[in-house]
């Protein structure tokens, strides 16, 4: 690893053994035995899971650099010879989505997408092995499975980020950047970045009755009830529990690609409000927008206003 100037053989072990790169270096290393053999979508993934860790480490306490993260020498030069970009670009572009996604693509392209069982077992053999208690680095809590009764099963995990800034950073990014479906992200820019509903725009959505959206938690498997965070964005119902920050939960991810595949889904769920207007909802975007930047700044990051892109 490259010591930081002045650092001390004690603040370097430290680092070595801190759970964001204990975790990175192994989900890296994960994401690299499954994309074998090599496929353009599983390459693109490992391409841009380096570019999302690479970020987190730059603008979460404390930052690491991708030497400090990727801490051996012949793994450090493949990787920068391999994928050049993430290693060029993460100090200066945003990430569309959270690591974790990046796995669950992964996982779910190896496996198969109706075996919902295997994914989740999958999921959760890779997280045992992580490592920070409760609250791990890098790591989503949750999964959630959407489908209506003839299409196939869609999957979105919660966001894998640890302390505020980097959670709010990845919700705007997931909104701006078009990753999540435009009704989506309209619902959860409805709330953003705050728990209170925008007076001039609703962009919230509600599920038809067909569609199952069932979420679960990584750690035991269980089933997991709305939150109010949700019934409020999508109208699921027996919501119940916490109001989490809007858009961190997996149910956004899974039903945007629900949305994405499904288009009669997407028009029955779209929003109805008399507010919802382009006008209104530019507007919402200028104040996402805004937010964004100014945790940027907070965090010493200069935007360069573009979201990370494989070519």
């Amino acid at each position: 690893m490259a010591a930081r100037p002045n650092m001390t053989r004690e603040e370097e072990f430290l680092i070595q053994e801190h759970p964001f790169i204990t975790n990175a270096f192994l989900i890296i290393c994960e994401m690299l035995d499954m994309n074998t053999p090599p496929s353009g979508e599983s390459t693109a993934l490992v391409d841009e899971i380096l570019h999302s860790i690479f970020f987190l480490g730059k603008v979460q306490s404390p930052r690491f650099t991708p030497e400090e993260i990727i801490n051996d020498k012949d793994m450090f030069d493949y990787l920068k010879a391999t994928f050049p970009q993430p290693f060029e670009l993460y100090s200066s572009q945003l990430p569309k989505r959270s690591p974790f996604s990046y796995v669950l693509d992964m996982v779910v392209r190896l496996i198969g997408q109706e075996n919902e069982f295997r994914i989740i077992q999958r999921l959760q053999e890779l997280i045992n092995q992580l490592e920070g208690g409760r609250k791990k680095p890098l790591v989503s809590s949750t999964i959630c499975v959407s489908k209506t009764p003839n299409s196939d099963r869609y999957y979105g995990v919660s966001m894998s980020t640890t302390g505020c800034h980097p959670g709010r950073i990845m919700v705007a990014a997931s909104c701006l950047s078009i990753y999540w479906d435009s009704y989506v992200a309209g619902a959860v820019m409805t709330y953003y970045p705050t728990k209170e509903k925008k007076s001039y725009f609703d962009g919230t959505l509600q599920l038809p009755q067909q569609v199952r959206c069932e979420a679960f938690n990584l750690s035991d498997g269980r089933v997991k009830a709305p939150c109010i965070s949700c019934g409020n964005l999508f109208g699921l119902t027996n919501s119940a529990g916490a109001e989490w920050d809007y858009g961190n939960c997996a149910e956004a991810e899974s039903l945007s690609n629900l949305f994405k595949n499904v288009r009669e889904v997407r028009e029955q769920a779209r929003p109805r409000s008399v507010t919802c207007t382009v006008q209104n909802r530019e507007r919402a975007e200028q104040s996402v927008r805004e937010v964004l930047q100014g945790v940027l700044r907070c965090e010493r990051f200069r935007w360069d206003d573009h979201f990370y892109t494989v070519p």
